[in-house]
């Protein structure tokens, strides 16, 4: 079975999209709508802008979700999923290569998301840290007796767990994680805690635009973030899309479950080659590739 993955923040980079504009008529009228839908020409940026245009959070969670999606749809029989994932953001672009939601829709949810979230930063700061070389059930004693907020926010794969929080209980537990015999525990040059708490006064902004977005049964089963379980129940879709901001993204365990469940190989569409590395460090006999477009 296929299992075609969609990554997050963090796998942007200047010329991002820029063949698929170039070679396909088709990519480039969805480009041109993303303009369009965004009210600024997020295709200069995508194609030339400086790595610091590109880290700003209104503009990094469109691109990739817009190169992702594109490059599905320019993959054309190439793309056929037996199941879809995407890594926090990424989630989104599954849901629309897997058509659960249109591309205008899912655009505009990203750009809500993405505003939300930069506010939710604005109001409390906070940050995250990469902990590596320890067992998951260390780093969350530890987060739980940490004073403030520290929870375990992002299950990258077997000894890479990504906390998340307000900054001194972060910089407090990175300390305690090594104590504990962590190879690493370093602080992430992120603009806030995303995937915990912090963010509900996001999760909440997004709520009511999710609710209002028409959704249909997806094209193959979706594995969310929250639960790590495949889905194709359109009210079940929202609800844990609508979870996930303030939620952790169990990545490690939607990999194990996707395997369970029969997948053979796992193309990462999108910018970047991050998926790829965290499959085959979840399961070394894992098969994956990157998706290319061949016009």
């Amino acid at each position: 079975m296929n299992a075609f993955i969609f990554p997050g923040q963090g796998a942007q980079f200047s010329g991002m999209g820029k063949n698929l504009y170039e070679q396909s008529e088709e990519a480039r009228a969805l480009f041109e709508k993303a303009n369009a839908i965004l009210g600024f020409e997020i295709t200069k940026i995508m194609f030339k802008g400086e790595a610091a245009d590109l880290k700003q959070t209104k503009v990094t969670q469109p691109a990739i979700f817009i190169h992702s999606v594109i490059l599905a749809k320019c993959l054309g029989g190439n793309f056929n999923p037996d199941m879809v994932a995407g890594h926090s953001l990424g989630e989104f672009s599954a849901l629309v290569a897997s058509n659960a939601m249109g591309f205008e829709s899912g655009l505009k949810l990203v750009a809500q998301r993405a505003e939300a979230m930069q506010k939710a930063c604005e109001l409390t700061e906070g940050t995250m840290a990469a902990v590596l070389g320890l067992e998951n059930e260390v780093v969350e004693a530890v987060c739980q007796d940490i004073q403030g907020i520290v929870v375990a926010a992002n299950y990258n794969c077997p000894g890479q767990l990504v906390i998340s929080g307000g900054i001194e209980p972060i910089h407090k537990a990175c300390e305690v994680l090594k104590e504990k015999g962590a190879r690493r525990a370093l602080v992430l040059p992120v603009g806030g805690a995303f995937h915990s708490p912090l963010m509900e006064p996001a999760r909440e902004q997004l709520a009511s635009a999710i609710e209002n977005t028409v959704f249909k049964t997806p094209s193959c089963p979706i594995y969310q973030n929250t639960t790590a379980a495949a889905v194709t129940e359109t009210a079940t879709i929202k609800t844990n899309l609508i979870a996930q901001l303030t939620a952790p993204v169990r990545w490690s365990q939607t990999i194990e479950q996707m395997i369970n469940d029969g997948a053979k190989s796992f193309t990462e569409v999108g910018p970047g080659n991050v998926l790829q590395g965290l499959v085959r460090k979840i399961n070394r006999d894992a098969n994956t590739a990157a998706a290319i477009f061949e016009n």
